[in-house]
């Protein structure tokens, strides 16, 4: 659990520098862990869990990893609205109980995005195609995506 935690506030550290090339998934990490220690955070700064399902072997979430870590809009509503992790799935680690746990969220590709409440249940699965524009990720399409799932839109009062 140390070491989740730790990693979950290395990755905060370092989100504004990550690169294309830059590993940004743990093979090592026990992603039920990492989701509970995420979750934990949640709670505790009252936001939701973004979780990014995929690995290093997968450009498409490396381009992503980047783009939502440097783009000056979808970053600093990253920050303010999510804790954003990085779940492995690999040869080397599949993590087979979260991929249960998070509704076999392969079957959409990768990357694959997750969306947690606060008390840490899958709540929205979002496949990545619908938000990619040429060699990269649109930003009004992710902004978009975002947006409808923070924790202020989905428990929104119902108006009469």
């Amino acid at each position: 659990m140390k070491k989740i935690v730790f990693m979950l506030l290395l990755t905060a550290a370092t989100l504004g520098a990550a690169k294309a090339q830059d590993k940004v998934y743990d093979a090592e990490i026990d992603a039920m862990e990492q989701i509970r220690a995420a979750t934990e955070l949640a709670q505790e700064t009252d936001r939701y869990v973004l979780c990014q399902v995929g690995g290093n072997w997968c450009p498409w979430c490396l381009r992503f990893a980047q783009f939502a870590t440097t783009d000056e809009v979808i970053a600093p509503f990253i920050k303010d609205n999510y804790v954003y992790i990085h779940v492995n799935y690999s040869k080397e680690n599949k993590n087979i109980e979260a991929m249960r746990f998070l509704g076999n969220p392969g079957r959409f590709g990768y990357p694959v995005f997750v969306i947690l409440n606060r008390d840490g249940q899958p709540i929205h699965i979002q496949e990545s195609e619908s938000l990619e524009e040429g060699k990269g990720y649109s930003q009004k399409k992710v902004e978009k995506f975002l947006k409808l799932w923070t924790r202020e839109a989905v428990e929104a009062e119902v108006k009469e």
